[in-house]
């Protein structure tokens, strides 16, 4: 497996279209509390979203094929997803300890309703410090903001 770091301008729409597959199959491994329909409309807005995220880091198999990715801006974790045929074998952590060893990562918000990403984070020394009822686009998906101390 190899990390790199890309650059806005090394986004290209062939990329942005396999982290977005890389995005769909995880989501719906994961966020089982969406819908079809959610994960769609949802969809809609991911690649403005991996072109505008200020640092984008994406971890690639030996074929050189995206199997996981992260986002930062600033200290806070955007984004986080791995391939569903590739969990469990690390890449989170690998992923999440480079964004707090290179950035000082410190903050990130979590879907209440993904226990193993939230029971995740709070093993890598995350706490909830706040909980919203709605999620940042003012949906009713209870999201809390975890901070690391």
């Amino acid at each position: 497996m190899i990390m790199k770091e890309l650059e806005i301008k090394d986004r290209t729409p062939g990329l942005v279209q396999q982290l977005l597959r890389v995005w769909e199959k995880s989501v719906r491994e994961t966020h089982l509390f969406l819908s079809d329909a959610e994960i769609k409309k949802i969809k809609e807005y991911v690649p403005d979203a991996l072109t505008a995220v200020p640092i984008l880091i994406v971890e690639t198999d030996p074929a050189g094929d995206p199997v996981a990715f992260m986002g930062i801006d600033g200290h806070k974790l955007e984004m986080l997803f791995i391939s569903p045929e590739k969990r469990g074998r690390g890449l989170d952590r690998k992923l999440l300890e480079y964004g707090l060893e290179k950035f000082g990562v410190n903050e990130l918000v979590v879907n209440e309703q993904n226990p193993q990403a939230r029971g995740f984070y709070e093993h890598m020394g995350f706490a909830v410090r706040e909980r919203s009822e709605l999620d940042e686009q003012g949906n009713s998906y209870p999201i809390l903001f975890m901070e690391r101390g």
